[in-house]
């Protein structure tokens, strides 16, 4: 972990431009939110909606976008320009963060590797009790952690990384790169029954889950094996911590699938398609390119045109906004109807008596 930093170099190790030249000597110490960071610390504006929080704060120093109009800031706070604040700041967490963890080839003594398993132990690194089954197959660089299982027949690609604890089941395939981590399952059996003189049988899901490179998923998250054939997430898709993906679906380029998501069997994405939290799709669907469901969307029926979507069902932004808005006025329209009920009421009575 490093300590400091001069406000110069830490500009030069951002590719920013220092808007403030009259201390390019000032020490940087550390790294911080807008609202926590102290004297001596940088941090970053990510998103405008922290702009007032920025003239308030107490960095030395914060990373801004190229030509945002930050208005009256304090005269202490040097300003370093980049594209993108938030990428950049990357190089500042890395600088000062701890040290990436060095990989360390070889397999643990307490390991279970099985003799027909296709790796070269000087360039894979295998943890203390994973359990590596019948002709797997480790792609040079790729990572197993402590307790990790990888089914028979599994074929991971270079520089995968399989956290602990996590499950990838039978024939599975994983491209390079890819990262799995803890209590992630790959390949556990698709959901699907018949109902059979009042009882479920169960349909056998005999398929595998592809996984293509540069696809992260997150801890507890559940992709399940197609029933025949594969379920698919593409590359460079990343998905949350404690997301569903039903069998036999089809999961885009470069997608962003947010916690909590559940897609249920055969359905299809396409690319760049993002996910709020808490979304829910219904079976056999298909949703286009670049289209984006808010968090909570009920999805229930295909979506082709790019745009944002929200409410229950998910509706064109605007409308699905207009929608969730309605039952806030509900109780507003019950005091009016009832208003309306008693002077009709009142009307009549008067007409009675004439």
């Amino acid at each position: 972990m490093s300590s400091s930093i001069s406000l110069q170099k830490l500009t030069e190790l951002v590719g920013g431009t220092l808007s403030v030249a009259s201390f390019p000597d000032t020490s940087i110490t550390g790294l911080n939110s807008i609202a926590e960071a102290s004297p001596g610390e940088v941090t970053f504006l990510g998103n405008v909606r922290y702009l007032p929080a920025l003239k308030a704060t107490r960095a030395s120093a914060a990373l801004v976008p190229l030509e945002m109009d930050l208005g009256d800031l304090p005269a202490e706070l040097a300003l370093i320009r980049v594209t993108n604040p938030t990428l950049a700041f990357s190089s500042v967490i890395r600088f000062f963060g701890p040290p990436l963890t060095d990989f360390v080839p070889g397999v643990h003594p307490t390991a279970h590797v099985a003799g027909s398993a296709s790796y070269d132990p000087r360039k894979v690194s295998i943890g203390p009790h994973a359990v590596i089954e019948d002709d797997v197959a480790l792609g040079d660089g790729t990572t197993i952690y402590a307790g990790a299982h990888i089914g028979r027949g599994a074929k991971l690609g270079t520089g995968c990384v399989v956290h602990s604890n996590a499950v990838i089941k039978d024939r599975c395939i994983l491209g390079n790169r890819v990262i799995l981590h803890s209590s992630s399952v790959i390949g556990s059996d698709g959901f699907g029954y018949e109902l059979v003189n009042g009882r479920h049988q169960k349909i056998d899901q005999v398929g595998i889950v592809q996984i293509d490179d540069d696809v992260e998923v997150g801890s507890c998250t559940t992709i399940d094996r197609a029933r025949f054939g594969r379920t698919w997430i593409g590359e460079g898709t990343k998905i949350d911590n404690l997301v569903q993906i039903g069998h036999n679906c089809v999961i885009g380029k470069h997608c962003i699938i947010v916690s909590q998501t559940g897609i249920s069997g055969s359905t299809r994405l396409g690319n760049h398609v993002t996910m709020g939290g808490q979304v829910g799709v219904a079976g056999h669907l298909e949703i286009g390119d670049r289209v984006m469901f808010l968090a909570k969307s009920g999805v229930t029926k295909s979506v082709l045109q790019p745009g944002a979507y929200t409410g229950y069902p998910a509706r064109p932004l605007m409308e699905g906004r207009k929608m969730l808005s309605l039952p806030a006025k509900i109780p507003d329209l019950i005091d009016r109807v009832r208003d309306l009920e008693h002077r009709l009421a009142a009307l009549e009575s008067s007409v009675t008596k004439e």
